[in-house]
């Protein structure tokens, strides 16, 4: 995938997260304060006027392309099956690694990308590309469709044994992973995360040995004994486990065949053109559309 094409998609979700957060403000009292300073305060409507200000806009915008094309899609006949949608994931996912977000669900990120799919389809459904084209297209970035073990992690790592082992037996207790990583977790990268670490496989360089081998004997939702870092100690916890995959070339055809026609069109990947056929009015008015 394309990191224009894999930007759109973590764009689109950031949105999705303001409007979930936008949504639930809104259930609330404007004239109730969401800060205190002193004898000051901020209210909530302060709060949501602020935010319509910055992300308004690209919030609206969001959904109705998400509207915009689901309409389209459905018009001219574009179905997107769940095995396409597993394949853009799984890549997106090995692809995003240690950054993809725990914040941002996998029914959000598979909405994302089925919609992102139906929109490539519409733009390219007169662009033709050959076979040739394609398998040489194939053969020429067969790195990309090689797809490694890969592993959702997320790690508390401290400083002394005993701090470990004492997590370890509050872990076991019963202590939630994600509020004793962000309380005593020294790894400034994933503390703030609960933790999270995202994917990792064999390839990442920045990962020991020893942790991906006890990582690799885990199910998923159970955690390691103590593993000694360079740093300290890490208890490594397994949320999912990506089998590896070498995907064939009739697996990525329909993937390279877009690819290839929206490189020829070299057009942005918008909703735009489908505004106007879908008839849509919004608060700003003719603008953009």
């Amino acid at each position: 995938m394309e990191k224009r094409q894999l930007l759109m998609i973590i764009a689109g979700l950031v949105l999705l997260n303001l409007i979930t957060l936008a949504f639930l403000l809104f259930k609330g009292d404007g004239g109730e304060a969401v800060a205190k300073i002193g004898g000051d305060k901020i209210t909530r409507q302060e709060w949501m006027s602020e935010m319509e200000t910055k992300f308004g806009k690209s919030t609206l915008s969001e959904l109705i392309d998400q509207k915009v094309i689901e309409k389209a899609g459905k018009k001219y006949g574009v179905k997107i099956s769940d095995k396409a949608v597993d394949l853009e994931l799984k890549m997106v996912k090995t692809m995003y690694g240690g950054n993809f977000s725990d914040e941002m669900n996998e029914d959000k990120w598979r909405r994302q990308i089925k919609n992102n799919l139906i929109l490539e389809e519409l733009l390219t459904a007169d662009v033709s590309v050959s076979e040739e084209e394609m398998k040489s297209y194939y053969e020429q970035n067969s790195s990309q469709f090689l797809v490694p073990d890969s592993y959702h992690i997320s790690q508390i790592i401290v400083k002394t044994k005993e701090e470990a082992e004492q997590t370890l037996k509050e872990l076991e207790e019963g202590s939630s992973f994600a509020v004793l990583a962000m309380e005593r977790s020294i790894d400034e990268f994933t503390a703030n995360q609960g933790g999270s670490a995202g994917y990792i496989n064999e390839d990442d360089e920045h990962l020991s040995a020893d942790i991906l081998k006890q990582v690799r004997g885990l199910k998923p939702g159970k955690w390691t004994k103590p593993i000694q870092t360079e740093d300290g100690y890490a208890i490594v916890m397994l949320h999912e486990h990506l089998k590896g995959e070498n995907y064939s070339f009739e697996d990525v055809k329909n993937m390279i065949r877009r690819q290839i026609a929206l490189e020829q069109m070299d057009v942005p990947v918008s909703a735009k053109p489908f505004w106007k056929e879908a008839d849509v009015e919004w608060f700003y008015g003719e603008e953009e559309i």
